[in-house]
């Protein structure tokens, strides 16, 4: 039996999406995408919970095991079928498309919320300058977002002015840069802004290295609990961490690789992204805990009882630092300026994935997909986040998207590609063309077994988790978890196979050959490696061995 004909093409026609320069565009952009919030205000807390020193070796193994792996997967699929995410699912296994149009939905929902944190830490970049927060941070936090909090949450669009001005800034800068497309505005931004994040950074760990107290901090971080070890939750969370922090299996990948050139080292690419994403977390927990550790002195308190993650973190503990620590003000810009451009990066790699998949759809230029887009992704996220509920919509999102939303994509994609639709050996045959790094058996075990495993086990612990727990979750009312948690995750699987069932335009990038004007590479042949020629001067000329 042969492999299906692929989708018809329209004679002469391009798809004109925009390409990066070259491979050093494409990895300061995946290293801008993959280092985000999650580095900085994740990780630390999460080393320190489970086994501090010795949480580095489940990390490193998971980050080998699966988050490389499952990059290499996205990798594969995006420079071999060159589209996005539902293009590119598509081409790969026609009735696979509702898969990439998932992706797209998490990422739309993520970067509604997601401009929010960048929000607040554009103002509190200033904050920091005069500490504006007093001596209550926890209390300032409250009143200048005017949150509802546990069981107070419920629908409101009472508007927080201070919120919604800096949102309006931040989607405003987000459509400069993504109208100026794939290399001046995604590849421009992070060239400038991740070197520019590493140095600050960097600053901001020098000086905290030399607070009083940041040595207890670090003890605390780095101390080994080999016992913990034997606890299969420590490895859950070194999984999940690797997942969270590495942009896989929701679309961002996947669609910056299609903006690769052909004759590219994607796995020589990928190593660098990943464990240059990995350095710079371990970097954050030393920057961190420095600072935890002399918070903890000043307080004439325990280490573990200063230790928070996420909002708590960014928002209160470290105004509390800054505002003890000498030179605080330097201290609060660096490390909100650090949020800032970490989160820049990383959002604009998530509207990405929904502007591509637009564009691709409906064969549009560069500004006006752009535009069609972000202007009704900016009015939602202004008109619901700008609001007294913010706060605990963010939470509940994030909660949902990224547990029922990532890790079931991750989940389904594994087990489609590796047993349904038996596709691994010709993105094997793909990725070793032209890759430095040679991918062999255990690429094939670790995406095929290793990651569904874990995959499949974090998501029975989550919800074991929330349907256990004695309270609904962070105390908010049944019903908006039900409906901003439960339902939303549900709504987006829906939503994306009803959008995988409607008929691509004539004129959609579907039809058409690739920007360099070469043919789409046809469908993976289930089982099926493919053939090294001499002719084949690029993987997409290679076809799949003949049965």
């Amino acid at each position: 039996m042969s492999a299906p004909s692929p989708s018809p093409v329209v004679a002469g026609a391009k798809a004109n999406r925009g390409a990066f320069s070259g491979r050093t565009a494409f990895i300061f952009a995946a290293i801008g995408s993959a280092v985000g919030l999650g580095n900085i205000w994740r990780f630390p807390a999460v080393a320190y919970e489970n086994g501090g020193g010795a949480f580095i070796l489940p990390y490193l193994i998971a980050l080998l095991t699966a988050g490389i792996p499952l990059l290499f997967l996205d990798y594969a699929i995006g420079h071999r079928w060159r589209g996005s995410a539902p293009a590119a699912w598509r081409r790969f296994k026609r009735w696979t498309e509702f898969i990439g149009w998932w992706q797209v939905l998490i990422a739309l929902v993520i970067a509604l919320y997601y401009a929010l944190i960048l929000a607040w830490a554009t103002n509190y970049t200033f904050f920091s300058l005069d500490q504006r927060w007093g001596d209550d941070p926890d209390g300032f936090f409250g009143e200048y977002t005017q949150a509802l909090g546990g069981a107070d949450a419920t629908i409101s669009f009472d508007v927080v002015p201070a919120v919604l001005v800096s949102l309006v800034i931040v989607w405003l800068a987000v459509i400069v840069v993504m109208a100026l497309g794939v290399q001046k505005g995604i590849a421009a931004s992070s060239i400038v802004f991740i070197p520019l994040l590493v140095l600050m950074f960097v600053i901001l760990v020098v000086r905290s290295l030399f607070l009083p107290g940041a040595i207890d901090g670090l003890q605390a971080l780095f101390q080994p609990n080999w016992a913990a070890l034997l606890d299969p939750t420590v490895w859950i969370a070194a999984y999940g961490q690797i997942f969270f922090s590495l942009s896989v299996a929701f679309g961002i990948m996947l669609t910056y690789s299609s903006y690769l050139k052909k004759k590219t080292d994607l796995t020589g690419s990928g190593l660098v992204v990943g464990f240059a994403n990995s350095s710079f977390e371990i970097l954050c927990g030393i920057g961190v805990f420095s600072a935890l550790g002399f918070m903890a002195q000043a307080q004439g308190v325990a280490i573990d009882e200063v230790v928070t993650d996420g909002v708590g973190l960014a928002f209160i503990a470290f105004p509390t630092i800054i505002s003890e620590a000498p030179a605080g003000a330097l201290i609060g810009v660096l490390f909100f300026g650090s949020l800032v451009l970490a989160g820049f990066t990383s959002l604009i790699s998530i509207v990405e994935v929904v502007i591509a998949a637009i564009q691709d759809k409906f064969g549009l230029a560069r500004v006006s997909s752009t535009l069609l887009v972000c202007i009704p992704l900016a009015v939602v996220s202004t008109a619901l986040f700008s609001t007294t509920m913010g706060l605990p919509l963010l939470d509940v999102l994030d909660k949902w998207a990224n547990e029922y939303g990532i890790v079931a994509a991750a989940l389904v994609s594994t087990i489609v590609v590796t047993y349904v639709v038996r596709g691994l050996p010709t993105l094997r045959d793909h990725l070793n063309h032209q890759g430095t790094f040679r991918i062999r058996t255990w690429w094939l075990v670790c995406v095929g077994v290793i990651a569904p495993l874990v995959l499949g086990a974090s998501l029975v612990l989550s919800t074991i988790d929330l349907l256990t727990a004695p309270t609904t979750y962070e105390e908010y009312p049944g019903w908006f978890v039900l409906v901003f948690g439960w339902l939303m995750a549900i709504g987006l699987v829906v939503i994306a196979i009803g959008l995988s069932l409607i008929p691509w335009p004539a004129g959609s990038n579907l039809h058409k050959d690739d920007s360099d004007g070469d043919p789409i590479a046809p469908e993976a042949v289930a089982g099926r490696g493919l053939v090294t020629t001499p002719e084949a001067a690029t993987p997409h000329e290679l076809r799949s061995a003949p049965r």
